[in-house]
């Protein structure tokens, strides 16, 4: 059967696994800080990245619909979600998003107004290749910038079961370099242990 096949190498590309959230990933090396990883999660993680176009042809009489040359891309909307199942005081002032940490009580207290240091950088990491070994295995990593919790805090609760607090990350623009969207994609195959 001509058309009834998968390419040759389709198993050497797949991602695997539900990968990590972290705030700390060197791509050249493929490592995670120590303190890096942000928390357990379940369910998997999901990233959308979604461009906003504008067709600057629709007003314009006899031109067709979606013309190339005159299709602009004006944003990409860029969210990370899931469910953390567990917390602790830095993950439940993430998921705030505008809020501080008393310093020895455990409080976290939300605020109405956005700092700086309330935006971060998030990765999401997850073994890719059929070469994933712990030293020189693939990864497929995604960095998404200047990220914020637009999805509030959640818990949810159940009868002899844990306790789930549901995220949405979203990746935000930078006055600073208003040109640069704000995530990657790294690819990287891995290669045999030595």
């Amino acid at each position: 059967m001509k058309f009834t096949k998968i390419p040759s190498d389709a198993f050497q590309k797949l991602q695997i696994n539900a990968g990590i959230l972290t705030t700390d990933f060197t791509p050249a090396t493929g490592t995670i800080g120590e303190a890096g990883q942000i928390g357990a999660t379940t369910g998997g993680v999901n990233f959308t990245a979604t461009p906003t176009y504008s067709d600057f042809g629709e007003d314009i009489d006899n031109c067709p619909k979606n013309m190339k040359e005159l299709k602009r891309l004006d944003s990409w909307e860029a969210k990370m979600t899931g469910t953390f199942v567990n917390a602790d005081t830095k993950i439940a002032k993430s998921l705030c998003g505008a809020a501080d940490v008393g310093t020895s009580d455990g409080k976290v207290t939300p605020r109405n107004d956005l700092s700086d240091a309330d935006f971060a950088n998030i990765w999401l990491v997850g073994d890719y290749s059929d070469k994933n070994g712990e030293k020189n295995g693939g990864f497929i990593a995604i960095h998404m910038m200047n990220a914020l919790s637009t999805g509030g805090f959640q818990l949810k609760t159940s009868d002899k079961a844990k306790g789930q607090f549901a995220f949405e990350y979203t990746a935000h623009y930078s006055m600073a370099a208003q040109n640069t969207v704000p995530f990657e994609i790294y690819i990287k195959a891995g290669t045999a242990e030595g």
